[in-house]
Parts: C-alpha cells; sequence; structure tokens
C-alpha cells in the first residue's frame, strides 16, 4: 500500500497547493510514482493540474460511496469540486466518518508509491480524513508573523488524531514557505518556529516568488517554469525521502536530474 502524507495547513494562503503539486513533480522525477488526491473543496490543486472543471468522477464521489478510488484518478490526481463541501456536511452525520477516505485509500492503485493529499486550508472534517488515512503530517506556514500560531494550532489536530484515531501518524515537518529570507520578518519568523519545534522544521524554506502564480494560471510545474526556483522543492523532496528512510535509490535518481 502507497505510503501516505497529509499536506495541511491552519489557513490558506501557505503555498499548500503548489506544495503538494511540485513535491509530485519532484518524486516522480526520482521515478517514485505519486498520486495526489485534492481534498480541498476550492480545487485549486485540480486546476494547477490543468483537470477539465467538469471531470467525473471526483473525490466527492469517492467519499459518498458513488464511485471507487481508481475510477477517478484523472492522470495522477484526484480532482476535487464544490460538491466535495456538501459531502463533507453528509459525512458529519455518518457513523466512522473519520475513517472514510483511510477506506477508499486501501483501495489505491498498488504501482504508486507515494499518495500526497491536499488538505482544506481549514482543521475541519476533511483535514482529520486526510490524518486518519496518512501515514505522515507536512505541516505549512507562511514565513509570516502568524507562522508560530498556526504551526501550534495544526500540531494540536495532529495529535489529536494520533491520540484517537491513527495512533501510527507521524511529523514529517514544518515547512516554512512564501519565505523572503532578505526581510527580518521571515528572518525572525523562521527563527521562532525552530527555536519552538526545532529539527521538525525543514532545513530549506521555500522562497517567495510571483513565478509560482504564473505557473499555476498556466499549469506548468514550478520546476519547468523556473528551474532556479524549483532547486527549493528539489531539495526539499530529497529531505523528504530522507526522513522517510529506504528511498536513497531515489534520492539518487532525483541529484542526477539537478
Amino acid at each position: 500500500m502507497p505510503r501516505t502524507i497529509a499536506v495541511l495547513s491552519q489557513k490558506g494562503g501557505t503555498g499548500k497547493t503548489t506544495t503538494v503539486r511540485t513535491l509530485c513533480d519532484a518524486f516522480r522525477r526520482a521515478q517514485v510514482p505519486a498520486l495526489a488526491i485534492d481534498l480541498d473543496p476550492q480545487g485549486n490543486l485540480s486546476d494547477y493540474l490543468d483537470v477539465p472543471p467538469d471531470a467525473q468522477p471526483t473525490i466527492s464521489d469517492v467519499l459518498s460511496g458513488r464511485a471507487r478510488l481508481p475510477e477517478a484518478i484523472h492522470g495522477e490526481v484526484v480532482p476535487a469540486s464544490l460538491d466535495l463541501a456538501e459531502t463533507e456536511l453528509m459525512l458529519g452525520g455518518r457513523i466512522g466518518r473519520e475513517m472514510t477516505l483511510r477506506r477508499a485509500i486501501a483501495d489505491a492503485p498498488e504501482r504508486y508509491e507515494l499518495i500526497l493529499i491536499d488538505c482544506p486550508p481549514s482543521l475541519g472534517l476533511l483535514t482529520v480524513n486526510a490524518l486518519v488515512a496518512a501515514d505522515e503530517a507536512l505541516i505549512t506556514a507562511e514565513a509570516q508573523y502568524f507562522a508560530l500560531q498556526g504551526t501550534e494550532q495544526a500540531m494540536q489536530v495532529i495529535d489529536v488524531a494520533r491520540d484517537t484515531l491513527n495512533p501510527d501518524l507521524h511529523l514529517l515537518g514544518v515547512l516554512l514557505n512564501i519565505a523572503d529570507m532578505r526581510t527580518v520578518h521571515s528572518r525572525e519568523a523562521l527563527g521562532s518556529v525552530r527555536e519552538r519545534f526545532g529539527e521538525a522544521v525543514l532545513p530549506t524554506p521555500i522562497r517567495a516568488s510571483i513565478a509560482y502564480a504564473e505557473s499555476a494560471e498556466r499549469a506548468i510545474s514550478i520546476l519547468d517554469h523556473r528551474p532556479d526556483l524549483g532547486a527549493d522543492y528539489l531539495a526539499l523532496a530529497d529531505e523528504l525521502m530522507r526522513r522517510l528512510g529506504g528511498m536513497d535509490d531515489a534520492r539518487r535518481r532525483l541529484a542526477a536530474t539537478r
């Protein structure tokens, strides 16, 4: 069964969706087949990957039982739509609602080694489903004043999921995103998060740039649109594979692409 990583944040605007898309691209460069699941009703990841807005079935159909996960894969992503917000409300009335995504992922095709879940920018039932389904959690935070507060809130949700529903859940790391390390503000934000969470904080912040918005608009990976910026994500993917363990060959393949 693929190892599953839930990518979450306490709020929007932390670069979470770009992180999921670009990490999937980087893992594939390392010849590690990766599937992305868009669990955000806004569907930004689906749009970034150029999935038609009327694509069917979607993750909403999977969670509601109308489709199996393999049937909802379009390209290398299970897309989302606004229907997912209604599905979340529907799940709230089900027994075992927190386990819905986990049961669906058990049906994932064997060809995938990793699954990355783009969680919604809130800490509600969909995010809880992602954490119950996941082996690892990756927190993204913008390098600004509220980074520490948002990270602590995300940590609390991870702790609750681990203590009550998924004792095997591990924290993969905390990623500082949209960082302009030339500014005192970003450096102080990074310093405060590192002081609080130590080695959990990933060593490579992701630099801020308008190029990410440009790459999303064109549905082109930042690795191809701006390889100089994409280098941050290649370093991040290498570090994540090191933390996951057992991926030395993939790390060498990734290094050969730089």
